[in-house]
């Protein structure tokens, strides 16, 4: 009778747990078969605008320290020195810097929350000195970093000074929007350049003849359709296809070289990448410097202020979330430990 009591407990327990498997499964699947229907992944949910004063985080770090290492005099006098400081700010005419961040990824979805972003920086009445894009990209699609771009010429075209900071990676289409600034800064070890154009693709075409089965296609304009991953491609195919790649090239050239006049594109246009202090030699760079360093420098005689646009995650998004899908594993592990 024991044995059966347990052996009854460990089916329930087997059953719950395939329960709530199923149900999240059929949840992420419908969730994400709504979106791909739509042809959409990225959230089409509204957003708001959010202000952050970096000043005033700044100098709570450091108060916060202050306050663990001072002795109480020491203390006393800095906050009243600080106190002061504050009313002369007010008093004074600081400079205005705004603060963006983009994290850019194949499709530079991104790009969307920078429409925003810019919109509402360039509408206010008394726009910034300078706009700082802490910028952070691999590259991808060159409509996706076009856009992008073209949305910081817009500062450019406002006379706005604007300045990208290189933490890490700015490369190909990264690239392309950060020699749109009329100052570039990279850490030492960031990576710029990848002025190139890639385009890749399988073909299944023998594997398909071995196993018998055609494919065919049919187009209306010679060259609606080049190389193919499914048909045989023929040289005339591939030479098209190249000249277009060709020619893509010269357009990242021509950008770069009417936005960066100083640096030589016959050294630079090659595909390559360079760490911060070859990029600086090569002039893809204006200044080695971390956007820590820079903006904790500028936070000096100026009012910075990050600009972030958020949107709001659809339900869809939080279940297929990865802090979701942590939280249903860790979940289904209790049920099945008890």
């Amino acid at each position: 009778m024991d044995f059966l009591a347990e052996y009854g407990m460990f089916l329930l327990k087997l059953v719950t747990v395939a329960i709530a498997v199923i149900a999240v499964l059929v949840l992420l699947v419908g969730g994400l078969f709504g979106r791909l229907r739509s042809g959409r992944i990225d959230s089409s949910s509204p957003g708001n605008l959010k202000i952050r004063h970096l000043n005033a985080d700044y100098e709570g770090s450091a108060m916060r320290i202050s306050a663990a290492v001072l002795p109480a005099k020491g203390l006393k006098a800095l906050r009243k020195k600080q106190k002061a400081l504050k009313v002369t700010r007010r008093d004074g005419q600081r400079s205005k810097i705004f603060v963006i961040d983009f994290h850019g990824d194949l499709r530079a979805d991104a790009a969307t929350a920078l429409r925003e972003e810019i919109t509402a920086m360039l509408g206010v009445p008394e726009p910034p000195e300078e706009i700082v894009v802490r910028l952070e990209s691999l590259g991808g699609t060159v409509h996706g970093y076009g856009l992008a771009a073209a949305q910081l010429k817009r500062i450019r075209d406002r006379e706005i000074r604007l300045t990208v900071a290189v933490d890490k990676v700015a490369a190909s289409g990264g690239y392309m929007m950060a020699c749109v600034a009329d100052r570039i800064l990279a850490a030492p070890f960031a990576i710029l350049g990848s002025i190139g154009v890639v385009a890749s693709l399988p073909n299944f075409n023998r594997v398909l003849k071995n196993h018998d089965i055609d494919y065919e296609q049919f187009k209306a304009g010679e060259y609606k359709r080049t190389v193919t991953i499914l048909g045989e491609n023929t040289d005339k195919a591939r030479e098209k296809f190249q000249r277009e790649i060709d020619d893509v090239h010269g357009l990242f050239k021509e950008f770069v070289s009417a936005n960066r006049p100083q640096v030589d594109l016959d050294q630079v246009a090659t595909g390559e990448h360079w760490y911060g202090t070859r990029a600086l030699e090569r002039q893809l760079a204006d200044e080695l410097i971390t956007s820590d360093d820079y903006l904790l420098k500028a936070s000096q005689d100026a009012d910075l202020y990050l600009i972030a646009w958020k949107t709001e995650k659809t339900w869809v998004e939080r279940m297929t979330s990865e802090t979701f899908a942590r939280v249903i594993a860790s979940t289904i592990g209790r049920i099945a430990g008890n």
